[in-house]
């Protein structure tokens, strides 16, 4: 029986793709989000502001399970806008909780990262039960994020408020934020401009393909998760030149890579275990880099309208689907549908 589920975020890019695979699992879903139209039309949106915490009770009211995924996502913008993006990663946070609170909704699934780990003791793998350090904490985004995670464990101790925690790995995929390394190399070798690789390109991330991440968030409903912690990572190490070599292969052999100095102070990477949600809730990420990428190729190609290097035109092999999501193959383009107030808008 599917369950009633808000997800905050829900319009972007990771939230999107949960609220895709809840949906396909069979949940009642209602998008929270600020001034972000949904990418679909059947699901309810509110319009809501996490810092307001009588908005966030009354969308949270007779709720089974609430995904939090609303806040600041872009490093960048968090070290612009220190003051505003602990607000609304921290307060929106503990509105979202004591909200649950008040509501009494079944559980609360935080979404955190595993940029947590930059505090953590060199030269291991970091699984959940490593500690981290907070002088190593090294970015205010992480310590917004060792914030909430710690005010989730408050609020049961305190409350008696269920949680889970999902730290997410590096996602990448159809819908991803456009200043993203991925879509920066896509729209750079599309334009005929080479891609740069700083140093000898080695440093790496696991990256996840965002709808293998998605599916987790349905695992994690189960009750054998709730009061855990889990490590949502890729299945193996994919360095910058990895990426560079890839867009090249699908774009076309044309587009040029240049190395330049390694700049000071680049991550050149660290090793996360995802072993624990693998052996006690069965995810394991299915989707394989070079073909996670061409997805995401071929996606941007028909968001900008623009043919691949091999001749091939996703934009016109890849239609948009009726709710303004993904392009779909072999669909024809049909007005998107709106549905409960919500303004529909193509992604």
């Amino acid at each position: 029986m599917g369950k009633k589920v808000v997800v905050t975020g829900g319009s972007g890019f990771i939230g999107s793709h949960v609220v895709d695979a809840l949906v396909e699992a069979g949940h009642e879903v209602t998008i929270v989000d600020h001034r972000v139209a949904p990418h679909r039309g059947d699901v309810a949106f509110e319009d809501v502001d996490l810092l307001d915490l009588s908005s966030v009770v009354a969308v949270t009211r007779a709720i089974d399970h609430v995904f939090h995924l609303g806040a600041v996502a872009n490093v960048n913008y968090a070290h612009k806008y220190p003051v505003y993006s602990t607000a609304l990663n921290v307060m929106g946070t503990v509105n979202v909780l004591e909200a649950a609170r008040i509501n009494a909704v079944g559980r609360v699934h935080l979404a955190s990262s595993v940029w947590v780990y930059n505090g953590a003791p060199e030269g291991i793998t970091a699984d959940e039960s490593v500690p981290f350090y907070l002088n190593g904490a090294g970015h205010l985004y992480t310590s917004t994020k060792i914030a909430a995670e710690m005010l989730c464990h408050n609020y049961h101790s305190l409350y008696g408020v269920p949680f889970t925690v999902l730290r997410y790995g590096i996602p990448y995929g159809p819908r991803m934020r456009e200043e993203l390394l991925i879509p920066l190399f896509i729209r750079k070798a599309l334009s005929g401009e080479h891609l740069t690789v700083a140093g000898k390109g080695t440093q790496y991330r696991r990256f996840v393909y965002v709808r293998d991440l998605a599916a987790a968030h349905v695992l994690a409903m189960s009750a054998r998760a709730e009061l855990q912690t889990y490590n949502l990572e890729g299945p193996r190490k994919i360095s910058v030149l990895d990426v560079a070599q890839g867009v090249r292969g699908l774009i076309g052999e044309h587009v040029g890579i240049d190395f330049v100095p390694e700049r000071a102070g680049d991550f050149p990477g660290r090793e996360v275990c995802s072993d624990k949600v693998r052996d006690e809730l069965g995810w394991v990420p299915t989707v394989e880099f070079q073909d996670g990428l061409r997805e995401t190729v071929e996606w941007f190609c028909a968001k900008w309208g623009r043919p691949l290097g091999n001749g091939h035109d996703p934009a016109r092999a890849f239609a948009t689907n009726g709710n303004g999501g993904d392009p779909v193959p072999g669909a024809r383009a049909r007005p998107a549908r709106r549905g409960n107030g919500a303004k529909v808008v193509q992604t």
